[in-house]
């Protein structure tokens, strides 16, 4: 699959990024992740507004502002359903590098729900993004399809120019549970950790909302305590687990 990264300007690219991340998040008819109005202002004034192309069909869209540190704030990224691990969010975030280095700018930032393993994957272990705090619920309650009867906790990471290199740590390093598969938490003891994840936390909101909240609850008590306590996250496996490192030995 050959994609075609393009910015866009025009008004009716805009529609078809506005209906494509209408269908993502699943609110053809209730409130978009991002207004159509603020994706016309943001490509206007300067702002990052792009879409991937697969021929002439949209198949992923991204969105971001200048920030006050410098660098470009990655505020949304939808891919197609049907097209994720496809290389589609890959190309976009490639081509938003491309965009930083070409304006000046000095890195990347986004945000991301932590409990989504995929999108922790892709962010921390094949990107390289560093993270950088735990925010408890960011954006407040939420009414676009996916956050829906959800807090919207996020991860926020950084994307540099040049990413450093990872630290030289296996996942067989001998870590203590700081929260388990079975949602049995721990505190930090200054020992290398690793924290858990659901294997499918969207699934949950609709089978189990009561266990999709306990799940969000235990991350920020032990993920987001963690951080706060000094902790890094070095990496993030296959099989959903955080890896985390206290400062000192990372």
């Amino acid at each position: 699959m050959e994609l075609r990264i393009e910015s866009l300007v025009q008004l009716p690219d805009l529609r078809a990024a506005d209906e494509l991340l209408r269908e993502v998040w699943g609110a053809p008819g209730g409130e978009p992740p991002m207004a159509l109005d603020m994706m016309r202002a943001l490509a206007y004034t300067g702002g990052y507004v792009a879409g991937a192309y697969d021929g002439d069909a949209l198949v992923g869209v991204a969105a971001g502002f200048r920030s006050a540190e410098g660098g470009l704030h990655s505020h949304i990224t939808g891919v197609a359903p049907g097209r994720h691990g496809q290389g589609v969010g890959l190309a976009l975030k490639r081509h938003q590098r491309a965009w930083t280095a070409e304006h000046g700018l000095d890195d990347i930032t986004w945000t991301f729900d932590p409990l989504i393993r995929r999108n922790a994957y892709f962010n921390l272990t094949k990107l390289g993004a560093i993270a950088e705090a735990y925010l408890p619920d960011f954006y407040g309650p939420m009414t676009d399809g996916i956050n829906d009867g959800d807090a919207s906790d996020r991860l926020f990471v950084r994307w540099t120019s040049e990413p450093p290199e990872p630290p030289e740590r296996s996942e067989d390093v001998k870590r203590a549970d700081l929260l388990t598969e079975d949602l049995v938490a721990s505190s930090p003891t200054g020992e290398p950790l690793r924290c858990a994840t659901p294997a499918d936390i969207e699934g949950l909101r609709k089978t189990d909302p009561g266990l999709a909240r306990a799940w969000r609850a235990a991350l920020r008590d032990s993920l987001g305590t963690a951080l706060a306590a000094g902790y890094r996250v070095a990496g993030f496996t296959r099989g959903g687990w955080y890896l985390l490192d206290p400062l000192e030995i990372s």
